[in-house]
């Protein structure tokens, strides 16, 4: 599963971060909306395609939160030996 987007509102500690993040995994798209951190409780969306995850998405970041969106981090190359 590749990750293509990952979302948080700006806000620390458990009881107020909240992360969204876009996936997808050959033809199907998956949407993670997680509440307190990487511990959180997650709810997880599956979708057909790009546009539909996409809606779902917006969806979740429609609110008073000020979202930013984080860069995935690159994949690490093995070491040349």
């Amino acid at each position: 599963m590749e990750q293509r987007k990952h979302w948080w509102n700006g806000k620390w500690g458990r009881l107020a971060r909240r992360d969204v993040f876009l996936r997808v995994d050959a033809d199907q798209w998956h949407v993670e909306q997680r509440a307190g951190g990487a511990e959180g409780v997650s709810r997880f969306y599956e979708h057909s395609s790009v546009e539909e995850a996409e809606e779902t998405v917006r969806a979740l970041l429609d609110g008073p939160d000020s979202w930013r969106e984080l860069s995935p981090r690159p994949p690490v190359d093995p070491p040349r030996v």
